[in-house]
């Protein structure tokens, strides 16, 4: 019998089985715990928005989310939503899933910290950033029963996650910091990375290399 958290199944298939056994066994248990839960709580929030993602894409789009924060999967060279759209996207296609599907798995990966836009997007890429902000930022939380939060809490308790979760996005892009130009992660570095200052875009457009 299929799990089931909350009411939400948790999708069965070969890919989605694969899928968690590679990110319980190469990331941290916070990495891990919170995929899962931005996994349900996403569907929990479609539910809410009227809208019907595919389970198993949702699924490895929210186990892949938040790879880039950490090693094998943490690049150099690009923002961390990146790296985990590229492996989620890789990893779809290794298990012959259409290519329109891993489109879609990594736009959702790549958009899950873009405010507004994800939401007049594909089903999947909605729910992804659902799930994501009522994890991480605590929206429309009011959308779930208590008993539904509980449930999900008691699968994958989130012990000190604010904190746990700063610091994971700290080291996962201080080393980084060109990256986060026009994005929510410069927040998070000018809050915990010494020296930090965000690049200005302002000033970008007055001392760019056009004539004035």
């Amino acid at each position: 019998m299929a799990e089931q958290i909350a009411g939400i199944e948790i999708p069965d298939s070969a890919p989605a089985r694969e899928a968690t056994d590679l990110i319980r066994d190469t990331t941290p248990p916070l990495i891990f715990h919170h995929s899962r839960r931005v996994y349900l709580f996403g569907s929990l929030q479609a539910a809410a928005l009227g809208i019907r993602p595919d389970p198993e894409l949702l699924y490895i789009a929210a186990l892949f989310h938040d790879t880039g924060l950490v090693p094998p999967y943490r690049g150099d060279d690009q923002r961390f939503e990146m790296d985990g759209a590229d492996q989620a996207h890789a990893f779809l296609l290794a298990h012959g899933i259409p290519e329109a599907d891993a489109d879609t798995v990594w736009t959702a990966v790549a958009l899950h910290t873009t405010p507004e836009v994800p939401y007049r997007m594909a089903p999947e890429i909605a729910a992804t950033t659902a799930g994501v902000e009522t994890d991480v930022l605590g929206l429309r939380l009011g959308n779930l029963t208590r008993a539904q939060i509980d449930a999900v809490t008691a699968a994958h308790p989130r012990p000190d996650f604010k904190k746990q979760i700063l610091r994971a996005f700290t080291e996962g892009f201080e080393h980084r910091p060109a990256t986060t130009f026009g994005t929510v992660n410069a927040d998070v570095l000018e809050h915990f990375a010494p020296g930090f200052r965000r690049t200005d875009f302002v000033e970008v457009i007055e001392n760019s290399a056009w004539p004035e």
